[in-house]
């Protein structure tokens, strides 16, 4: 784990400084930024980034505009630490391909479980294997989404949702079972993440989304008819 990069941006010093501490003491390594431009600068410099932990609010260049420009080139987990808590902006930072979102004050030793259960959950696609269904093929190993042979671009949620749906087809899942097992960890929010993160990926599944049955009153259930 000591080799594990983790990229922390933040203009405040404080704040990187709180959030480096618990994750050095836990073991990752932490690269630091304190504005949107060096966050960019040194993401592309070190190379080997696992993850992001990132502010909106910054000079210079704000966390929406450093998303956007990160996810043309990469699927690096993204955790968004901000304080404000508006649901539009939340919304926005999954639309942009945003992984999780922290609001402030938080707590340390939760978020160093939320980056622990999502790289955690990174490394476990890693199994060289295929999951087929309804014209849909999902390469663990490559970390790939193709529809009828067209490959199509997911967030690292949305990849981790779908694999999770088409692995248990024909199932009901509550709400509460797919953040457990997607989210991997006591979720304190509502089911608003879970419905935007489905309503996104029918969205990117085309005519297949609608394999992705709702549930009334309980969840979602993956079905080729």
């Amino acid at each position: 784990m000591s080799e594990t990069k983790i990229l922390v941006v933040d203009d405040e010093s404080r704040m990187r400084k709180l959030v480096r501490d618990f994750l050095v003491r836990t073991g990752y390594s932490v690269i630091e930024a304190g504005d949107g431009e060096q966050a960019l600068d040194k993401f592309f410099a070190e190379g080997d980034i696992a993850l992001i932990i990132l502010d909106v609010m910054m000079p210079k260049m704000n966390g929406w505009q450093v998303v956007k420009e990160i996810r043309q080139y990469s699927k690096v987990p993204i955790i968004m630490l901000t304080a404000k808590g508006e649901e539009s902006d939340e919304l926005q930072g999954f639309d942009l391909g945003v992984d999780e979102y922290v609001t402030k004050p938080f707590s340390p030793r939760l978020l160093v479980a939320r980056v622990e259960a999502i790289l955690r959950r990174s490394s476990a696609v890693s199994a060289d294997d295929l999951i087929q269904a309804g014209g849909i093929v999902i390469d663990k190993a490559a970390h790939e989404v193709k529809v009828d042979d067209k490959p199509i671009d997911l967030s690292f949620k949305e990849f981790e949702l779908l694999t999770y749906f088409m692995t248990n087809q024909g199932v009901a899942l509550s709400r509460e079972r797919i953040l457990n097992n997607v989210w991997n960890y006591d979720y304190y929010g509502d089911a608003r993440t879970i419905d935007t993160h489905v309503k996104k990926l029918r969205n990117k599944l085309g005519k297949k989304g609608e394999y992705i049955v709702t549930i009334r009153g309980m969840g979602y259930k993956f079905d080729v008819k």
